[in-house]
């Protein structure tokens, strides 16, 4: 996997570079605001799901220009879930990947704004995207499926009900949900965007689909795995946040053996579905593969 490792470093400096690049100027009367949501953008992370997006697209032999607004739409728009997370209604977390977070920096209520202005940022790139783009319909498809997936029926619905059992125990389907929607439906949203942008058939949209679930539980399971086995200095926040919560995990219904066994189930559930397509992307696969071996 060393060969995987350089690549993925390199890959996520273009990715970076990527989202640096269409970031809002910090001008204006809104300088403060802008900056905050820039901050959070800029604070660093893995940029797992803009990267996905653009390897699926690669998968079916797509990199045309509307790929990249796409890319920091969801990046944007997973980093605005974060600076939400964070604040004391929540999460009330005070560091985020090793620096203070946008509303311990900026202030409470420039917190709360940060996440606003930053989803609505991201609907404003896709939209001029779709205006721009040489097939507007799949663009258009693109974007429908990033809203849905980040909306009431995706991410903001899984963290409603996560919210709703905090400090009270959580049914084992209930904890399913969740994963699925607040972490597994945002994935899900960068790889079938990808796919929808490519021009992929139906069919291969809804493996894609499958895919990227299984990719999303495995990436949730793990992280609740280095919640409780990493440290601080390490994962770039705090550890032991889901006991502090309160939180139900695959951890406390499972043990952190039976966790670990689900990661694995899941990532090559993944892997196995990825194989069946009739198109190939080896970075693609050792990126879900690496899921499993990740420290942060």
């Amino acid at each position: 996997m060393a060969d995987f490792k350089s690549d993925l470093i390199k890959r996520t400096e273009e990715v970076e570079k990527i989202i640096y690049e269409r970031l809002p100027k910090e001008e204006g009367w809104q300088k403060n605001l802008i900056e905050a949501m820039n901050y959070s953008v800029t604070a660093g992370g893995k940029r797992l799901r803009p990267m996905l997006l653009q390897e699926t697209a690669r998968l079916f032999g797509y990199e045309g220009e509307d790929v990249p607004p796409f890319m920091v739409a969801i990046e944007i728009i997973h980093t605005y879930s974060l600076v939400h997370d964070d604040l004391p209604a929540i999460d009330n977390d005070d560091y985020r990947r090793g620096k203070p977070t946008t509303h311990k920096k900026y202030g409470h209520a420039t917190g709360i704004l940060a996440g606003d202005g930053l989803l609505n940022y991201a609907y404003e790139i896709c939209s001029e995207a779709i205006v721009k783009s040489v097939c507007p319909d799949r663009a258009a498809k693109a974007l429908m499926v990033l809203s849905k997936k980040a909306g009431i029926y995706g991410m903001v619905g899984g963290q409603t009900v996560d919210v709703e059992y905090t400090d009270k125990p959580m049914p084992p389907e209930v904890l399913q949900f969740v994963h699925e929607l607040k972490t597994g439906a945002l994935i899900q949203a960068a790889m079938m965007a990808g796919a929808f942008l490519a021009g992929a058939k139906e069919d291969e949209i809804e493996k894609i689909e499958k895919i990227a679930l299984m990719t999303g539980l495995a990436f949730q399971i793990q992280d609740d795995i280095l919640d409780v086995t990493s440290t601080t200095e390490v994962l770039g926040k705090p550890v032991f946040s889901d006991k502090k919560n309160n939180k139900t995990t695959y951890v406390t219904i499972l043990g952190l053996e039976g966790a670990r066994q689900k990661v694995k189930e899941y990532s090559d559930s993944a892997v196995a579905l990825l194989n069946e397509l009739n198109y190939k992307n080896k970075f693609l696969q050792d990126l879900l593969i690496s899921l499993i071996h990740r420290e942060k």
